[in-house]
This record gives C-alpha cells, structure tokens and sequence, in this order.
C-alpha cells in the first residue's frame, strides 16, 4: 500500500495524463491538490514510483506516464464513486423515456447512446432471445412455396424467418400451421422447445418444424451493438494500435467473448493487458451486467485508452445498464 504522499503524487499523474494525454512532470505535480512539496521531492517519489511499477518514464528527459499498475490503483483506491453531470443524466432520462420499438432499435440506440457520452467505443450484448417467451407465432405467405415466420418474444424481440418449400402449400395449411404452432410453443422459451406434438398431417408437421429450427437457428447467438470505434480511435496516435483496435472491434464473436470474461471474474474494469486480448492491450473495458430480476440478461460497457476517465465511465455504464435493466423489465 502506498504512503499519503506517494498516492497523492500517483492520483495528480494519473488525473493530469487522462487529460492532456502528455508525460507528467515534477513541477506540475508539486502544484496539484493534496500534494504541497517541492518538486525535488516530487522527481524523488516520482523515481520511486516508476521503481515500484505505478509509472513510468517514456523519454528519458520527459515527465511519467501511469503503467497499468498505476491504473489499477487509481481504480482500486482512488476513483470516487462517480456520478454523472445533470446534462448526461437528462440525456439518460429523456433517451429512455421515449425508447420504445423493436428490441434491436433499442440496443442499437443505445450503444449509440453510451458512445456520445463517453467519447468512447461502445458495446451493448442483449438478451439471449433462446431464454425469451414467445408470445406470438404466425405464419404469412410470399407465394405457392414461400412463407414468413414471425415471432414476438417476451424482450421485445420481434423475428421473421423466409421459409422455402418443396411442395406448394395455401393459406389454410399456414392458417393452421399458424394455430398449431400457437397452441405448442406460445408461452415457452424458444430454446426450450425440443419439438412439437404432431397435428395428424405430415404436411403440417414438417412445415411447423421447419418454422421452429429455423426461428431457433437465428437466435442462437446474443445480438451485439458496437458503436464509437471512431472515437476510440481518435485515441491513439500509432496507426499500428488504430489498425489493431479497429479489426478487433470488427469481429463481434471476439467483443462479445471479452466482455462476458470480465464480467464472470468479476470485475468492472479490465485495464490492459489484464483482459487478455493482445490486439487490445493498450485498451481498457469498464463493463455492468443488465439485470432484471435477478437475471443477467445482457451487457453494457465502454472500451478506451488506459487512459480513459474511468470515474466517468463507470458512472455512465452504471446508469445506462441500470436504465436498460428497467426498460427491458417493462417489455
């Protein structure tokens, strides 16, 4: 554990470096809130410091720049439990007030939403929609040997699948197809549906599970929102890193995975190389769950420099997941 001294030095570097982007020096330092000594003394804590792992200098006549050791102490010890200025907390407020659509608009607006707010690459992973109630099932025509499965799920998703057929089928097999695939899965997770009670025609039954593993073969995956990588890569100056941080973001399957790892080792904030992800080594996640009842249902987080401001960040994907937990309680 660090003395008082030494961790006011540590808070003024991290805190001046999230701002400018630019190496920190003695004098700088010697002149920041809590600290009140000289700058030799400074230059002396400042060499320990980079001794012990919490900063480091990138030029030998420069000033220090936080490792991410320093990071994880700042995180740890020294960000306050932040709240969100009153323009971003109306921003959160109104934006929720009139979300309203397909689930898909939401998440998607709201990876938006975070990006704004944060200045940073924004993730949103929702609902796994095999654990979602369906509440409706229908079947429509296209033509002689084409129709459209649409379901309504119980979190706002709404799928539609274009189904083919080998044999010509008219409106009264989909009208009763429609009423029997109604009768068997309306009520019950999509996922938990193995198969369907047979109706007592052949026709109906291959057409009623086609329709089925079709709707299930879409949602076998958690639907994913990335949004603001031209922000986070605004970020860096080394083209290398932007280049890295940009197809990473790209692979979804990859986002997806990282943030779900954070979130099950239990942690909010992954700093560096502590997620794991070389292409993203010079980046942090800050990640929350999306809770209803109890339940995680989806995730929400920011992914920026090291240098990001983390009690920002923290602050707004805790008051978004929060917002969002509500919304998708509501349905």
């Amino acid at each position: 554990m660090l003395d008082e001294r030494k961790t006011a030095i540590l808070r003024a570097v991290v805190q001046e470096y999230i701002t400018t982007a630019l190496p920190v020096g003695s004098t700088h330092v010697a002149d920041a809130p809590g600290v009140h000594v000289s700058s030799a003394t400074v230059r002396n804590e400042m060499a320990a410091l980079e001794q012990e792992g919490f900063l480091v200098q990138p030029h030998t006549s420069a000033g220090r720049i936080p490792t991410d050791k320093g990071y994880r102490f700042f995180v740890d010890h020294l960000t306050p439990s932040g709240r969100l200025d009153r323009d971003a907390t109306l921003q959160v407020g109104e934006f929720f007030g009139r979300a309203h659509g397909r689930l898909e608009e939401l998440l998607s607006q709201t990876t938006d939403l975070l990006a704004h707010l944060t200045h940073y690459a924004a993730v949103v992973v929702g609902p796994h929609a095999q654990t979602a109630v369906v509440r409706s099932i229908q079947l429509v025509g296209l033509s002689r040997r084409m129709a459209t499965v649409v379901a309504v799920l119980s979190n706002g998703h709404v799928d539609n699948q274009t189904l083919e057929f080998s044999a010509e089928l008219d409106d009264a097999q989909l009208n009763t197809a429609t009423g029997h695939l109604q009768r068997a899965i309306v009520g019950k997770p999509l996922g938990s549906v193995a198969d369907i009670p047979p109706a007592g025609d052949d026709e109906i039954d291959r057409l009623c599970a086609q329709a089925l593993a079709s709707l299930q073969r879409a949602q076998s995956d958690a639907p994913v929102f990335v949004g603001g990588a031209a922000s986070v890569a605004n970020a860096f100056d080394a083209v290398d890193i932007v280049r890295s941080v940009l197809t990473t973001l790209e692979q979804q399957y990859v986002v997806v995975s990282l943030v779900r790892d954070v979130i099950d080792r239990g942690l909010t904030v992954a700093i560096g190389a502590e997620h794991g992800l070389e292409p993203l080594v010079s980046c942090s996640v800050v990640v929350k769950s999306v809770t209803v009842e109890g339940e995680r249902l989806g995730t929400v987080g920011v992914l920026g420099p090291t240098r990001m401001n983390y009690p920002q960040a923290l602050a707004t994907v805790d008051v978004v997941s929060d917002r969002l937990g509500r919304r998708l309680a509501e349905g």
